[in-house]
């Protein structure tokens, strides 16, 4: 168990490292007067880096073992926080992203995969709650360090540079879970591979690690900026209270969901992310903000963060059951790329648009009816793929054949173990 809760510990300070910039893009803007398509870029560059780490590293530790690729990824992580230290600059910053996003994209997989190893059933948990732990603890952390703490661009640094050389001791002490095996070089080369038996799920559940991942992408990228809009104030800790919101009502999805049936947690993700995301816009319709406007944006924030982590939940549960264990962590890569495509790409776009279209709130009602719409999609999805299995099961069985049989045993074993997650 204390194994396991390393693992989840790593998980939650490397989303937390990776929010805790947030609440400091104002103030970085107002030092060094960039325009809010650099801060989007530099927050679209982490997840570029995140993805082009996961293509080329995310399968390395089914053949290096775990514990020396986690040992590398937080030196990288250590030295991104260095590098945020002692940063003068724009270019700095997208210096320390990189390699925080590298170094994040190198240990997601293995980090998975690894609690898998030691315990599935919390492994499975795990995977989905630490995230959203980590993200929210990261940007009100953050925050409340910037405003009421001394050094407001370093302190939160040096706090998670302990932080990672501590976990790096508890990494030293852990038992390998993997053998080591031949092909490491090979398993660099960058390819999109999926075993036979995921490739359903994963099709059902790639819109919705999508959406679910690019409504986080609006409250980081452009949610600090919304808030502070609306609220008219300079605070910081307005800045990272939106992403904390979605992050912390995301964990809370996670843990109350952990029991309910796999295919139920993706209809409510689904169904609470939409709904979430209406309220928010209709919240901020006007710009004008005012206590009505802040309320309602924060309360569409509850509901589509209660999306964010059931989505995210249900995505994990319906695609890993169904790959080996020597397939974890390329699969469970995989899985990140989409979600991590999901998290930079819109951000960006919408950053370019927040400048040269219409500018903040516009761009924020368009995002969020795009991250509608791909809900829509992936709810399509759902349905089409359950009508696809009831149809198969109902004919294979009114065919008396023993292959109807095996599969009504396997859904109602699947739904029975997804019961009892």
């Amino acid at each position: 168990m204390a194994s396991v809760g390393l693992l989840a510990s790593i998980i939650v300070s490397l989303l937390a490292a990776s929010s805790a910039p947030t609440p400091l893009y104002a103030i970085y803007q107002q030092r060094w007067g960039f325009s809010p398509i650099t801060v989007t870029v530099v927050f679209g560059v982490y997840a570029l880096a995140v993805l082009v780490s996961l293509l080329v590293l995310g399968k390395i530790s089914d053949h290096l073992g775990r514990r020396p690729v986690l040992l590398a990824a937080l030196l990288g992580q250590a030295l991104a926080m260095v590098v945020f230290l002692t940063a003068g600059g724009v270019e700095a910053l997208l210096a320390a992203r990189v390699v925080q996003g590298l170094s994040t994209g190198a240990a997601v997989g293995a980090l998975g995969a690894g609690m898998l190893d030691i315990d599935p059933r919390r492994g499975a948990f795990l995977n989905s709650f630490a995230p959203a732990v980590g993200t929210a603890s990261g940007a009100l952390a953050s925050g409340l360090i910037v405003q009421y703490l001394p050094a407001p661009t370093r302190l939160v640094y040096v706090v998670l540079l302990a932080v990672f050389a501590l976990q790096a001791l508890g990494v030293l002490a852990l038992r390998e879970t993997v053998d080591r095996k031949p092909g490491a070089l090979a398993s660099m080369a960058p390819e999109i591979k999926l075993p036979a038996a995921a490739r359903s799920s994963v099709a059902v559940a790639a819109p919705v690690l999508f959406a679910v991942w690019a409504l986080t992408g609006l409250y980081g990228a452009l949610g600090p900026a919304i808030a502070r809009t609306l609220e008219h104030s300079d605070s910081v800790v307005w800045g990272g209270l939106p992403l904390f919101v979605l992050a912390a009502t995301a964990g809370l999805a996670v843990w109350v969901l952990r029991r309910t049936a796999t295919r139920t947690v993706m209809m409510i993700g689904i169904g609470t992310l939409i709904t979430g995301v209406a309220i928010t816009l209709v919240s901020i319709a006007s710009g004008t903000g005012g206590a009505l406007s802040v309320a309602g944006f924060f309360a569409g924030g509850v509901i589509s963060g209660f999306g964010f982590g059931s989505g995210f939940q249900g995505g994990i549960r319906m695609v890993v059951p169904r790959v080996a264990p020597h397939e974890r962590a390329g699969v469970l890569s995989l899985l990140y790329v989409v979600c991590y495509l999901g998290l930079g790409v819109p951000a960006v776009i919408g950053g370019i648009l927040v400048v040269h279209g219409g500018g903040l709130v516009p761009t924020a009602r368009e995002y969020g009816g795009a991250v509608i719409a791909l809900a829509l999609v992936a709810l399509t999805g759902l349905v089409l793929s359950g009508r696809r299995v009831e149809r198969v099961s109902v004919v294979r069985s009114a065919s008396g054949s023993p292959a109807g049989t095996s599969v009504a045993v396997n859904a109602c074993m699947a739904d029975a173990a997804a019961r009892a997650e």
